[in-house]
């Protein structure tokens, strides 16, 4: 955040910005409430802050004489403010602004003074980057944006795995919008997952907060009692999402059929309610106290994955039941046998209770399906052949989970049944293993008429009276005809700079390519460079059109200003020059007047283990981080003498994630045969260590050995005037197949973003030395 924020002073201190793209497009001209104040005001906190509960309330946040709620797909966060009625605007204009720029609390002018320290000598006192580079990367990112040039930001989980990985995200959100990088082609915020449909995983979701396509998941103690109820309070205003209600009434018909009818709120109430975070770390520690008691893992070991090993190890074994799937044995599978805890003595195989079922699965090619990538475009894989033996697809291990659950409470008067008894479990099956077919749960994704059962070709012909059915209104159109799946198409277009590839498989929403690309054309509709071009306003046919699906009311005129008298709602109350139709004002959020936990803007923190203190603040850590201090999960002290290094673990590309699909394959397997800790040549010699010398990390969760591999790409950092070394880890060894290696997520806390829930690996602090555990030759090695 130091390095971007200093980027976003560059851009704002030489005048660099795209002026006619970002007044017309973003909030920089809006004038914020007159209560904030800003963490150089109140030494790395905003207004706000409740010291108490360690988070925020949004109230000086907001735009000035109103209250704007977040956009659907952020309701998700909730903050220490409860909820007591709707979220609505408390006003009927649009929001208050100055174009000339000068009023003090408009967020141009809130920035400006926000990143004023964010200096290039302070970027290379932060962050170690010597302020000539800084400053070149600085010049090719403004040089290669604006009207005729765009720019794209393309990260990974070195962002996002940390206590404020969504705010680094926004800093460099806030450097697109400032340059006119958003809706373009060649610009963009881009996220390089590290599986092939991370993207498809959030969308339907695997996440336990959303429902699918981005709805938000009932609260128990929001006022979500009945539909009504919900609807009142999650639906936005203004803006595109002002259009929820068709979705989630028409995603219940989906999954409760029949059973979702008018006078029972179309099924509202057989949906599962938050009680809290549910999210993989806060569930780890609820195994440990005995809350959980039993655990699917399907297709993850999260006793390599997961971080603070030890601690997953020992909510494991407090568990009833666990149920594994994978097509190899996983050390999450048998750690009652050979885990760390068992090796060391500490629990033993006969004292273990769980019971443990390990279910064989099919492969990748050994199942049909789709895979969704970063960039939204849904493509589907056909199987290649059939799974070995017993192993099964997911999708036949859920059907048939779900199909034997229904027929066992059948009968039952139970009210608390019901939810299982109304679920719509009709899946088409074919062959001796009665496989469902994949293309049926895609085509009831994609939506029918209730009356005829016809395919739904659009998500604009989603209704919220029950008369549709949709399982996820984003994929609406990917299966618009029975039998015409867009999953499938593979038509390229020819090479050249009038291709889009429409027919290339499929993009939600509506096989759209860019989002929000009304912003590449001006005020008027027209391209801001005919060189980039993608939509434009015809004004013969009164349209907009392009090489894209435009992202935009097809008929809505560049020209068209809400009319306020009308108190207009949803897209009525966007113009035709607003075009983040997601957000309640249509407009790039620079400030984020709601929907974050910890912050309007980013601004720099010290991770919370940290070898430096913060030279901007008093406030050495993200105030709203989400922390579990408790035995066992024990955090650093700043600065702890004890814990001189920064520690980060990694991928290999040899090893996939939790390793098991490339370590139990000899080839792969020989390429990375076993663990190792990566130091920097001046480290290794201030600790004496030599290549492939044994080593012992150390931290306050536990301690592991590999051998040191010497080398340049790690070095040193001189930040805050001190020098600061380095120490890297894989992730992705463990006992199991034939590459092995002690686990590096033994070393790791659980705390993390407080938005995300997403657990820190990039940077806590550790202990080093030459020389081997006491065990050594015990765990980790296949002995």
């Amino acid at each position: 955040i130091a390095f971007l924020g200093g980027v976003i002073r560059y851009i704002l201190k030489h005048d660099l910005w795209f002026r006619e793209f970002a007044l017309a497009y973003t909030n920089i001209a809006t004038i914020i409430e007159d209560g904030y104040r800003d963490t150089e005001e109140l030494d790395g906190v905003f207004s706000g802050f409740d010291k108490d509960n360690a988070s925020y309330k949004h109230d000086t946040w907001q735009y000035k004489g109103e209250v704007v709620p977040s956009a659907l797909a952020e309701h998700y966060v909730h903050t220490s403010e409860p909820t007591e009625g709707p979220v609505q605007k408390t006003s009927d204009h649009p929001p208050p602004a100055d174009e000339t720029l000068q009023h003090p609390n408009c967020v141009y002018q809130i920035m400006r003074r926000h990143y004023a320290r964010y200096t290039p000598e302070m970027v290379e006192r932060v962050t170690g980057c010597p302020r000539g580079t800084f400053i070149r990367v600085c010049e090719a990112i403004t040089r290669n944006s604006g009207r005729e040039r765009t720019g794209a930001f393309c990260y990974a989980v070195g962002w996002t795995h940390h206590s404020f990985g969504v705010q680094i995200i926004r800093a460099a959100s806030i450097i697109q919008g400032l340059l006119g990088n958003v809706g373009r082609p060649g610009g963009g915020v881009l996220a390089l997952r590290g599986h092939c449909s991370i993207q498809g995983s959030t969308d339907i979701p695997t996440l336990y907060n959303m429902l699918p396509t981005y709805l938000p998941q009932p609260n128990a103690f929001s006022p979500h009692h009945t539909l009504k109820e919900y609807l009142e309070i999650e639906t936005v205003p203004t803006g595109w999402w002002h259009n929820f209600p068709k979705y989630i009434i028409s995603m219940l018909k989906a999954w409760y059929g029949e059973h979702a009818q008018p006078d029972n709120g179309f099924g509202y109430a057989f949906l599962p309610k938050l009680t809290g975070d549910l999210s993989q770390l806060p569930m780890t520690l609820s195994m440990v106290d005995g809350v959980v008691k039993g655990q699917f893992v399907l297709g993850q070991n999260p006793v390599v994955g997961a971080v603070n090993s030890d601690l997953v190890e020992r909510g494991l074994s407090r568990l009833d039941w666990l149920v594994v799937r994978d097509f190899a044995m996983t050390e999450t599978a048998n750690f009652w046998q050979k885990g760390r805890l068992v090796q060391r003595g500490e629990l033993s195989p006969a004292d273990i209770a769980t019971e443990v079922f390990f279910l064989p699965s099919a492969m990748a090619a050994e199942k049909e399906g789709t895979v969704t990538n970063t960039s939204r475009l849904v493509q589907w894989h056909d199987k290649v052949c059939d799974p070995p033996g017993d192993s099964r697809s997911d999708l036949w291990f859920m059907y048939h989970l779900g199909r034997r659950l229904k027929e066992l409470y059948a009968d039952s008067t139970d009210p608390g049944d019901k939810p299982i008894q109304a679920l719509t479990w009709d899946y088409p099956v074919s062959g001796e293993i009665e496989e469902p077919d994949a293309a049926s749960v895609l085509r009831e994704i994609n939506g029918y008429t209730v009356a005829d059962g016809k395919q739904l070709k659009s998500y604009q012909e989603i209704k919220d009276d029950g008369s549709t059915a949709c399982g996820g209104w984003m994929y609406c159109g990917i299966f618009p005809e029975q039998h015409v799946n867009r999953s499938r198409s593979r038509k390229p277009d020819a090479a050249g700079p009038e291709s889009s590839h429409q027919g290339w498989a499929f993009s939600w929403p509506d096989n759209r390519r860019t989002l929000y690309n009304r912003a590449s054309a001006d005020l008027d509709g027209k391209p801001w460079s005919e060189r980039k071009k993608m939509v434009w306003w015809d004004d013969a046919e009164q349209r907009w059109t392009g090489k894209d699906r435009p992202d935009f009311l097809p008929t809505k005129k560049p020209s068209m200003r809400p009319d306020w008298s009308k108190h207009p709602r949803g897209m009525e109350a966007l113009g035709g020059n607003d075009p983040f139709i997601m957000e309640p004002d249509g407009k790039c959020l620079l400030f984020v007047p709601s929907g974050l936990k910890d912050g309007p803007l980013p601004t720099h923190y010290e991770p919370v283990e940290s070898p430096v203190a913060n030279p901007l603040y008093s406030q050495q850590h993200n105030p709203a981080a989400k922390m579990w201090p408790r035995p066992g999960n024990n955090f650093h002290e700043p600065q702890d003498p004890r814990y001189p290094y920064v520690f980060s673990t990694y991928r290999l590309t040899e090893l996939h994630c939790g390793g098991i699909s490339t370590r139990v394959t000899p080839h792969t397997a020989e390429l990375q045969p076993e663990a190792f800790v990566e130091i920097s040549p001046e480290l290794a010699h201030e600790l004496g260590i030599n290549n492939l010398d044994w080593t012992v990390l150390s931290t306050a969760r536990g301690e592991i050995e590999a051998k040191a591999l010497v080398t340049e790409r790690i070095r040193p950092f001189v930040v805050n005037g001190k020098v600061v070394h380095q120490v890297g880890m894989p992730w992705v060894f463990g006992w199991e197949g034939y590459a092995h290696g002690d686990i590096a997520n033994v070393l790791l806390a659980i705390f993390g973003d407080p938005n995300t829930s997403i657990h820190t690996t990039k940077a806590l602090t550790c202990a080093l030395h030459k020389g081997r555990l006491a065990h050594a030759g015990g765990v980790g090695r296949g002995q």
